[in-house]
């Protein structure tokens, strides 16, 4: 990741977050998918991921949209709550990490299934990219 975006820098923060809440709401469904006998509860809680992913999705585009709509001048407020924003996305990220991480432990569907454990620790390590990115980008 490159930090020379200058005034542009929120909106590069905006694209790092939509596309990995989006990925993250894409995952909640990958996991599914891949184990269609996973119990009824994490199925339960990834439906509410996926609902509450897709939610952060929608708001990070309205932010882009009306980054955009600004021009050239960004207005402190807006930037503030864009790194407000990303804070939240950091710690929803890490939320959905750690249900993995539970489902991997603890769901006897995963446990007979290397394929699963191993897509469940990708997923783990995509969503543990875009919390670096979101560190770097709000200590920056």
């Amino acid at each position: 990741m490159q930090f020379y975006y200058g005034p542009q820098m929120p909106l590069r923060i905006l694209d790092e977050a939509e596309f990995w809440k989006h990925q993250e709401e894409e995952h909640t469904v990958v996991i599914r998918e891949l184990l269609p006998n996973l119990e009824k509860n994490y199925v339960e809680a990834l439906k509410e991921w996926e609902a509450a992913l897709a939610t952060t999705h929608q708001t990070i585009v309205q932010f882009i949209e009306a980054l955009s709509r600004s021009g050239n001048y960004i207005p402190s407020v807006l930037y503030q709550e864009v790194l407000k924003l990303t804070e939240f996305c950091l710690k929803q990220s890490m939320a959905f990490i750690a249900l993995c991480r539970q489902i991997k432990k603890h769901s006897k569907s995963v446990q007979d299934n290397p394929v699963a454990i191993s897509v469940v620790n990708h997923i783990i390590r995509e969503s543990e990219y875009f919390i670096g990115i979101a560190r770097a980008l709000l200590s920056a």
